[in-house]
């Protein structure tokens, strides 16, 4: 039986999430556009009411939820407009503690997680690598009970916000190949050495803050560190079928919204007399979409339940990553065409919606990226 995340229990928790959206995001949302920041509160306001990491188990503050309630936040997120960025926060970074962090690191960070109190995020790109991980040059010498790193991140979603940080370090510069001199170490709020750089203005998520990240003679405990040493790249590579599965969930749910809104638009907007809806080239266009819309939710189910059931699906959320990102940037084109002038206004939400959904097919592995992993996957 398909799983069916509108019934029962998940219902009463989505129907909870959208008052929360409704009374808590949604109303300040242009204002925190402007000042391209989310503010702490209502980090601490979705970890009041168990929006954040639902999935962490109890004795670490969690409700021991199934994964399947993140979605649910997810989605409501994207159909919403509003990418506040609770599922990089909950399924892309804290995952990461959660798998292969000691005990006492899990009952040390994940409660917080889980409350708001901490803030996290990931620290992988760097201005010379972007997508070639293998290629980062930020080190981490160990100096008795300590790391020393030195480097810098950028295009660190939650930079200014985070409270911890994960950092991808090379802890042996002379690995061969090199991504097996790769470890994973957290970097807490405050820590000497470590500065934020600029927190850098974009084209779109403009409320989502996202800086530049300095790392100068930065100690870190050498208990700070994730799992064991070197091994941060396979760690990262088992976490990227959840990071892209959760970006084409984003993904999906903006374009359902788009078509939505856009179909309404079409049927009360009049141009020459007719509804835009009545003229044939149009009322065509918005079934092609509709159509790559359904299309893209059948397959993105299936994903999802293998994925909750632990299957390796790696080519086909790949497959999902990049067509899905790719269709949600030609809604949003041809959902802006459909506007006319007014789609070009500010006052229209498919003008944030346009600037927004351009990022999904670069960030967490651009379309370029998918497709060498599908055809490595196929034996190409």
């Amino acid at each position: 039986m398909a799983l069916d995340l509108n019934t029962g229990d998940y219902k009463i928790f989505r129907d909870a999430f959208k008052k929360f959206l409704q009374a808590e995001i949604i109303p300040d949302y242009p204002t925190w556009e402007k000042e391209g920041l989310v503010p702490r509160k209502v980090w601490s306001k979705a970890g009041d009411n168990g929006f954040l990491c639902p999935w962490v188990e109890e004795e670490f503050g969690g409700a021991g939820a199934g994964f399947e309630y993140s979605l649910i936040i997810t989605e409501e997120l994207a159909r919403a407009g509003t990418h506040v960025m609770f599922p990089l926060h909950s399924d892309i970074v804290v995952p990461y503690i959660a798998s292969y962090g000691t005990p006492e690191q899990k009952r040390k960070w994940l409660p917080g997680c889980v409350s708001g109190d901490i803030i996290a995020a990931v620290a992988m790109t760097e201005p010379d690598t972007g997508s070639d991980l293998a290629a980062i040059r930020t080190t981490a010498v160990r100096d008795g009970d300590d790391y020393v790193i030195n480097g810098a991140k950028t295009f660190i979603s939650s930079g200014i916000l985070a409270d911890l940080v994960i950092v991808a370090c090379k802890t042996d510069p002379g690995a061969n190949p090199p991504h097996r001199g790769i470890s994973l170490i957290v970097v807490e709020r405050d820590t000497p050495g470590f500065l934020r750089g600029r927190k850098l203005d974009k084209m779109g998520l403009r409320s989502q803050d996202t800086s530049e990240l300095i790392f100068t003679d930065c100690r870190v405990p050498a208990s700070n560190i994730l799992g064991q040493e070197n091994a941060g790249f396979t760690y990262l590579m088992e976490k990227l079928q959840q990071e892209r599965l959760v970006c084409s969930v984003m993904a999906q749910g903006v374009a359902e919204r788009m078509i939505q809104y856009t179909i309404e638009y079409c049927r009360d907007r009049k141009i020459f007399g007719k509804p835009v809806s009545s003229f044939q080239h149009n009322s065509f266009k918005i079934v092609e979409m509709a159509t790559e819309i359904e299309l893209g939710r059948t397959f993105l189910n299936q994903l999802v339940e293998k994925h909750l059931a632990g299957e390796r699906v790696v080519k086909e959320v790949s497959m999902a990553k990049w067509w899905i990102t790719e269709m949600v940037n030609r809604v949003a084109y041809h959902c802006l065409q459909l506007h006319g002038g007014y789609g070009f206004c500010d006052e229209y939400p498919i003008s944030r919606d346009f600037r927004d959904v351009r990022i999904f097919n670069i960030f967490a592995g651009t379309t370029e990226v998918m497709k060498s992993i599908i055809a490595k996957e196929l034996g190409l």
